[in-house]
Protein backbone atom coordinates (compact mmCIF):
# COMPACT_ATOMS: atom_id res chain seq x y z
CA UNK A 1 0.00 0.00 0.00
CA UNK A 2 2.82 2.38 1.05
CA UNK A 3 4.77 1.73 -2.13
CA UNK A 4 1.50 2.24 -4.23
CA UNK A 5 1.17 5.81 -2.66
CA UNK A 6 4.76 6.39 -3.27
CA UNK A 7 4.17 6.46 -7.02
CA UNK A 8 1.29 8.05 -7.56
CA UNK A 9 1.15 12.00 -8.35
CA UNK A 10 1.38 14.47 -5.17
CA UNK A 11 -2.41 15.69 -5.76
CA UNK A 12 -3.14 12.01 -5.48
CA UNK A 13 -1.47 10.99 -2.60
CA UNK A 14 -3.14 13.96 -0.87
CA UNK A 15 -6.13 12.79 -1.82
CA UNK A 16 -5.74 8.87 -0.77
CA UNK A 17 -4.05 10.04 2.61
CA UNK A 18 -6.94 12.23 3.68
CA UNK A 19 -9.60 9.62 2.12
CA UNK A 20 -7.75 7.51 5.19
CA UNK A 21 -7.63 10.39 7.28
CA UNK A 22 -11.41 10.69 7.33
CA UNK A 23 -11.55 6.89 7.30
CA UNK A 24 -10.52 6.84 10.76
CA UNK A 25 -13.16 9.86 11.41
CA UNK A 26 -15.67 7.79 10.12
CA UNK A 27 -14.65 4.44 11.91
CA UNK A 28 -14.13 6.78 15.59
CA UNK A 29 -18.08 7.90 15.04
CA UNK A 30 -18.81 4.04 14.51
CA UNK A 31 -18.51 3.91 18.47
CA UNK A 32 -22.23 4.97 18.37
CA UNK A 33 -23.53 1.54 17.39
CA UNK A 34 -22.04 0.36 20.33
CA UNK A 35 -22.19 3.06 23.10
CA UNK A 36 -24.50 5.58 23.79
CA UNK A 37 -22.26 7.46 26.36
CA UNK A 38 -18.63 7.12 26.51
CA UNK A 39 -16.54 7.68 29.51
CA UNK A 40 -16.03 11.39 30.20
CA UNK A 41 -12.19 10.80 31.54
CA UNK A 42 -11.85 8.36 28.17
CA UNK A 43 -13.02 10.74 26.16
CA UNK A 44 -10.76 13.77 27.53
CA UNK A 45 -7.93 11.81 27.35
CA UNK A 46 -8.56 11.43 23.78
CA UNK A 47 -8.85 15.19 23.07
CA UNK A 48 -5.56 15.92 24.93
CA UNK A 49 -4.15 12.83 22.96
CA UNK A 50 -5.21 14.45 19.79
CA UNK A 51 -4.35 18.05 20.82
CA UNK A 52 -0.54 16.70 21.46
CA UNK A 53 -0.35 15.11 18.03
CA UNK A 54 -1.68 18.03 16.39
CA UNK A 55 1.04 20.60 18.34
CA UNK A 56 3.79 18.10 17.50
CA UNK A 57 2.67 17.93 14.08
CA UNK A 58 2.55 21.51 13.32
CA UNK A 59 6.52 21.39 14.26
CA UNK A 60 7.80 18.54 13.55
CA UNK A 61 5.89 17.93 9.86
CA UNK A 62 4.79 21.72 9.17
CA UNK A 63 7.23 24.31 10.84
CA UNK A 64 10.68 22.79 11.12
CA UNK A 65 10.63 22.25 6.98
CA UNK A 66 9.15 25.43 6.75
CA UNK A 67 12.39 26.70 8.51
CA UNK A 68 14.60 24.20 6.59
CA UNK A 69 13.00 25.67 3.44
CA UNK A 70 13.35 29.15 4.04
CA UNK A 71 17.51 28.95 4.33
CA UNK A 72 19.26 30.71 1.36
CA UNK A 73 16.66 33.06 0.35
CA UNK A 74 16.13 36.93 -0.06
CA UNK A 75 14.23 37.32 3.05
CA UNK A 76 15.38 36.36 6.43
CA UNK A 77 15.04 32.79 7.50
CA UNK A 78 12.46 33.26 10.46
CA UNK A 79 10.35 35.44 7.69
CA UNK A 80 8.25 33.06 5.74
CA UNK A 81 7.49 30.74 8.89
CA UNK A 82 6.29 33.94 10.67
CA UNK A 83 4.12 35.19 7.99
CA UNK A 84 2.68 32.01 7.04
CA UNK A 85 2.36 30.65 10.92
CA UNK A 86 0.00 34.19 11.94
CA UNK A 87 -1.51 33.92 8.45
CA UNK A 88 -3.00 30.62 9.32
CA UNK A 89 -3.86 31.41 12.46
CA UNK A 90 -6.19 34.44 11.31
CA UNK A 91 -7.15 32.86 8.85
CA UNK A 92 -9.04 30.31 11.46
CA UNK A 93 -10.05 32.74 13.74
CA UNK A 94 -12.16 34.38 10.82
CA UNK A 95 -13.77 31.57 9.62
CA UNK A 96 -13.96 30.89 13.51
CA UNK A 97 -16.03 34.07 13.58
CA UNK A 98 -17.96 33.49 10.86
CA UNK A 99 -19.06 30.21 10.87
CA UNK A 100 -22.06 29.31 13.33
CA UNK A 101 -20.61 26.20 15.48
CA UNK A 102 -20.59 25.03 19.21
CA UNK A 103 -17.67 23.02 20.99
CA UNK A 104 -18.69 20.04 22.74
CA UNK A 105 -19.72 20.28 26.52
CA UNK A 106 -20.66 24.10 26.44
CA UNK A 107 -24.79 25.32 26.33
CA UNK A 108 -26.21 26.76 23.56
CA UNK A 109 -25.47 30.29 24.77
CA UNK A 110 -21.68 29.56 24.45
CA UNK A 111 -22.26 29.06 20.62
CA UNK A 112 -19.45 30.95 18.24
CA UNK A 113 -19.95 32.57 15.15
CA UNK A 114 -23.10 34.39 13.50
CA UNK A 115 -25.79 34.31 15.12
CA UNK A 116 -28.36 31.77 13.78
CA UNK A 117 -31.54 29.42 14.84
CA UNK A 118 -29.56 25.72 13.81
CA UNK A 119 -30.38 23.22 15.81
CA UNK A 120 -27.90 22.07 18.38
CA UNK A 121 -26.84 19.02 16.67
CA UNK A 122 -25.64 21.03 13.36
CA UNK A 123 -23.39 23.30 15.44
CA UNK A 124 -22.09 20.09 17.14
CA UNK A 125 -20.97 18.69 13.88
CA UNK A 126 -19.62 22.01 12.50
CA UNK A 127 -17.49 22.82 15.46
CA UNK A 128 -15.64 19.54 14.38
CA UNK A 129 -15.84 20.21 10.86
CA UNK A 130 -14.02 23.59 11.50
CA UNK A 131 -10.91 21.95 12.53
CA UNK A 132 -10.62 19.36 10.07
CA UNK A 133 -9.78 21.95 7.60
CA UNK A 134 -6.17 22.57 8.57
CA UNK A 135 -6.03 18.93 9.46
CA UNK A 136 -6.74 17.73 5.53
CA UNK A 137 -4.81 21.30 4.68
CA UNK A 138 -1.60 19.94 6.64
CA UNK A 139 -1.39 16.98 5.11
CA UNK A 140 -2.27 17.76 1.43
CA UNK A 141 0.77 20.43 1.54
CA UNK A 142 3.36 18.10 3.16
CA UNK A 143 2.66 15.76 -0.32
CA UNK A 144 2.61 18.68 -2.65
CA UNK A 145 6.04 20.11 -1.20
CA UNK A 146 7.64 16.57 -2.28
CA UNK A 147 8.51 17.46 -5.87
CA UNK A 148 10.59 20.45 -4.71
CA UNK A 149 12.92 17.63 -3.48
CA UNK A 150 14.06 19.82 -0.13
CA UNK A 151 15.55 17.77 2.43
CA UNK A 152 12.83 18.88 4.57
CA UNK A 153 9.59 17.83 2.50
CA UNK A 154 10.00 13.71 2.33
CA UNK A 155 7.82 11.05 1.36
CA UNK A 156 7.90 9.25 4.83
CA UNK A 157 7.65 12.76 6.65
CA UNK A 158 4.50 13.45 4.98
CA UNK A 159 3.44 9.61 6.16
CA UNK A 160 4.18 9.98 9.29
CA UNK A 161 1.82 13.21 8.99
CA UNK A 162 -0.96 11.50 7.85
CA UNK A 163 -0.98 8.26 10.16
CA UNK A 164 -0.56 11.04 13.34
CA UNK A 165 -4.17 13.31 12.03
CA UNK A 166 -5.83 10.06 10.99
CA UNK A 167 -4.82 8.65 15.05
CA UNK A 168 -6.28 11.70 16.43
CA UNK A 169 -9.10 11.71 14.00
CA UNK A 170 -10.63 8.32 15.97
CA UNK A 171 -11.37 10.35 19.17
CA UNK A 172 -12.81 13.44 17.24
CA UNK A 173 -15.24 10.98 14.98
CA UNK A 174 -16.56 9.47 18.41
CA UNK A 175 -16.80 13.02 20.42
CA UNK A 176 -19.57 14.15 17.44
CA UNK A 177 -21.27 11.12 16.83
CA UNK A 178 -22.08 10.13 20.76
CA UNK A 179 -23.08 13.78 21.55
CA UNK A 180 -25.61 13.75 18.59
CA UNK A 181 -27.18 10.41 19.39
CA UNK A 182 -27.70 12.04 23.70
CA UNK A 183 -28.86 14.91 21.87
CA UNK A 184 -31.51 11.73 20.22
CA UNK A 185 -30.47 11.54 16.82
CA UNK A 186 -30.77 7.80 15.98
CA UNK A 187 -27.57 5.73 15.69
CA UNK A 188 -27.52 5.71 12.19
CA UNK A 189 -28.01 9.48 11.65
CA UNK A 190 -25.46 10.23 14.38
CA UNK A 191 -22.46 8.10 13.11
CA UNK A 192 -23.27 9.81 9.49
CA UNK A 193 -23.27 13.24 10.73
CA UNK A 194 -20.13 12.12 12.79
CA UNK A 195 -18.07 11.02 9.79
CA UNK A 196 -19.42 13.75 7.67
CA UNK A 197 -17.92 16.19 9.75
CA UNK A 198 -14.42 14.58 7.90
CA UNK A 199 -15.20 15.37 4.78
CA UNK A 200 -13.68 18.99 4.20
CA UNK A 201 -9.80 16.61 5.32
CA UNK A 202 -9.84 15.27 1.34
CA UNK A 203 -11.33 18.53 0.24
CA UNK A 204 -8.58 20.58 1.86
CA UNK A 205 -5.92 18.07 0.93
CA UNK A 206 -6.40 18.57 -2.66
CA UNK A 207 -6.27 22.09 -2.19
CA UNK A 208 -3.27 21.91 -0.14
CA UNK A 209 -1.12 20.08 -2.56
CA UNK A 210 -2.48 21.70 -5.81
CA UNK A 211 -1.37 25.31 -4.07
CA UNK A 212 2.03 24.56 -3.46
CA UNK A 213 2.60 22.64 -6.83
CA UNK A 214 1.49 25.27 -8.53
CA UNK A 215 3.48 27.77 -6.98
CA UNK A 216 6.75 26.57 -5.17
CA UNK A 217 8.17 29.38 -3.78
CA UNK A 218 4.67 29.50 -1.33
CA UNK A 219 5.94 26.12 -0.22
CA UNK A 220 7.46 27.34 3.39
CA UNK A 221 4.99 30.19 3.85
CA UNK A 222 1.88 27.11 2.81
CA UNK A 223 3.72 24.86 5.50
CA UNK A 224 3.66 27.06 8.28
CA UNK A 225 0.37 28.52 7.06
CA UNK A 226 -1.44 24.85 8.02
CA UNK A 227 1.10 24.96 11.83
CA UNK A 228 -0.54 28.06 12.22
CA UNK A 229 -4.01 27.01 11.59
CA UNK A 230 -3.34 23.86 13.43
CA UNK A 231 -2.52 25.49 16.50
CA UNK A 232 -4.96 27.74 16.36
CA UNK A 233 -7.89 24.92 16.46
CA UNK A 234 -5.80 23.61 19.32
CA UNK A 235 -5.63 26.24 21.58
CA UNK A 236 -8.82 28.19 21.13
CA UNK A 237 -10.96 24.65 21.03
CA UNK A 238 -9.18 20.82 21.65
CA UNK A 239 -7.78 21.72 25.01
CA UNK A 240 -10.43 24.20 27.00
CA UNK A 241 -12.81 21.02 25.45
CA UNK A 242 -10.55 18.50 26.89
CA UNK A 243 -10.48 20.62 30.90
CA UNK A 244 -13.28 21.58 30.99
CA UNK A 245 -14.95 18.12 32.99
CA UNK A 246 -12.34 18.74 35.65
CA UNK A 247 -9.76 15.83 34.19
CA UNK A 248 -7.39 18.43 33.75
CA UNK A 249 -4.18 15.74 34.65
CA UNK A 250 -5.75 13.20 32.31
CA UNK A 251 -6.45 15.09 29.80
CA UNK A 252 -2.82 16.44 30.17
CA UNK A 253 -1.04 12.77 30.43
CA UNK A 254 -3.33 11.91 26.83
CA UNK A 255 -1.44 15.28 25.45
CA UNK A 256 1.88 14.02 26.15
CA UNK A 257 1.25 10.83 25.02
CA UNK A 258 -0.22 12.23 21.44
CA UNK A 259 2.83 14.51 21.18
CA UNK A 260 5.45 11.75 22.28
CA UNK A 261 3.60 8.99 19.40
CA UNK A 262 3.76 11.76 16.50
CA UNK A 263 7.45 12.85 17.59
CA UNK A 264 8.26 9.31 17.09
CA UNK A 265 6.36 8.73 13.72
CA UNK A 266 7.91 11.72 12.35
CA UNK A 267 11.26 11.17 13.65
CA UNK A 268 11.16 7.27 12.71
CA UNK A 269 9.43 7.91 9.32
CA UNK A 270 10.58 11.10 8.36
Amino acid sequence: MIQFLRNQHPVVQALLATCFTWGVTALGAAAVFFFKRTNQRLLDIMLGFAGGVMVAASYWSLLAPAIEMSEGKSVPVWFPPMVGFLSGGAFLRLIDRILPHLHIGFPMERAEGIKTSWHRSILLILAITLHNIPEGLAVGVAFGALPAKLPGATFGAAVALAIGIGLQNFPEGTAVSVPLRREGMSRLKSFWYGQLSGIVEPVAGVVGAAAVLIAQPLLPYALAFAAGAMIFVVVEEVVPESQLNGNGDLATIGFMSGFTVMMILDVALG
